[in-house]
């Protein structure tokens, strides 16, 4: 009888003899009828597994050794920190594992002393062929690959066990790893450059070549990004022109250059005065009117009494505080170096005569020629005055 009769067989005993008990108390049996219900719940279970064992008889035990599969020899080894290739040179994967294998029946073959080596060098084969292909910049990932790859049992090339791997660790050396993560990140600091620099060389392009190419492209590009500022932009017109004219290092159109602000401080030329100022009317100085005055009493620039009677006159208005005007009348009408006066006239450095006596007032030195001789001519010729 298999252990489920077994259950089966005390399950239903149990439930018939609560169900004969709960029986016998509703009818309410006789004491006697209860050491006997007692004794068919144990005999029946007992008789019933007796007749089982009887059915089923006994095995040889030939048979039972010929059913019973021979035990699987297994064994197994750790390995550390073996290193094995990578893509790159000199970078190489640091292999850890737990090697498993089991002998297998090789008739004919040397029987295997070392079964360990034999199968940890027939992991390593496998676990090399991967690694030699794979860059050293992803350890993890290549460590999840050989933990697929080496999951299964594989026999080695002799065929004298069948190997596998299984708690397998790759990584790189500390120093290595060092060496790969500056390296990344140089090629992410070339990236960033070469981006930028092919967006300075695009966006300078574009200035040079459409923005910039002339004035009227400017001011195109100016309103497009401020079309609510047409007042401004057509003020900065010279603005404009002078920067495209220094983006393609040429000389301002001759047609824009009066659009040109003008630093703090700087005059315009005397030609553009001249084609866009009008000239100022100054006020006439004093000595232009003195000057004026004497050229319409008729002395001319050669004549020699204008530098006396300048001289004179600046005496005049010394006398009336008025130095500057005398001092602008000599420095244009001052008489030259040598200049020596007639005989019977006074000298031109005083208003008297050299011997202290007062020389002629300067209403009469100013007198005309012509007025001199009426008055030599009416005096009597015997030097007495009139009307003695």
């Amino acid at each position: 009888m298999t252990t489920g009769c077994k259950t089966t067989t005390i399950f239903l005993t149990t439930l018939c003899g609560l169900l004969l008990t709960i029986l016998g108390l509703t009818q309410e049996w006789p004491t006697a009828a209860w050491p006997v219900l007692a004794v068919l719940l144990v005999a029946v279970p007992a008789v019933a597994f007796k007749v089982a064992a009887l059915r089923r008889g006994p095995l040889h035990v030939e048979v039972e050794e010929q059913r019973t599969d021979p035990p699987i020899e297994r064994r197994e080894l750790h390995i550390r920190r073996v290193a094995l290739p990578s893509n790159w040179a000199d970078y190489d994967f640091l292999f850890s594992a737990t090697v498993r294998w089991y002998p297998l029946d090789a008739p004919g073959t040397d029987p295997v002393l070392n079964p360990a080596g034999l199968a940890v060098e027939s992991v390593l084969d496998r676990a090399r062929r991967i690694t030699e292909q794979r860059e050293p910049g992803r350890p993890s990932l290549v460590q999840h690959e050989l933990s697929g790859a080496l999951s299964t049992l594989s026999p080695d090339p002799a065929g004298h066990l069948q190997a596998m791997a299984e708690d397998i660790t790759l990584v790189l050396r500390e120093h290595d790893q060092e060496r790969l993560t500056r390296l990344a990140n140089v090629r992410k600091d070339k990236a960033v450059w070469e981006h930028q620099r092919k967006y300075e060389q695009s966006k300078r392009q574009y200035l040079s070549e459409d923005v910039l190419k002339d004035t009227g492209s400017a001011v195109v590009w100016w309103l497009a990004k401020h079309d609510d500022h047409v007042e401004k932009t057509v003020a900065d017109l010279g603005l404009l022109a002078r920067l495209t004219s220094a983006a393609n290092d040429t000389d301002v159109p001759e047609r824009l250059r009066d659009l040109m602000p003008r630093p703090y401080g700087e005059q315009p030329d005397a030609y553009e005065t001249r084609e866009t100022a009008p000239p100022v009317e100054q006020e006439p100085m004093p000595a232009d009117l003195f000057e004026a005055f004497l050229a319409s009493m008729g002395m001319t620039e050669e004549d020699d009494r204008r530098p006396m009677v300048a001289k004179q006159f600046a005496d005049v208005l010394r006398t009336q505080d008025q130095d500057e005007i005398a001092e602008e009348l000599l420095a244009r009408l001052h008489p030259p170096t040598g200049f020596a006066p007639e005989a019977g006239e006074p000298p031109a450095s005083a208003p008297g005569t050299t011997d202290g006596t007062p020389g002629a007032s300067p209403s009469e030195s100013f007198r005309s020629p012509e007025s001199s001789k009426s008055s030599e001519s009416s005096e009597p010729l015997d030097g007495t005055p009139d009307g003695e």
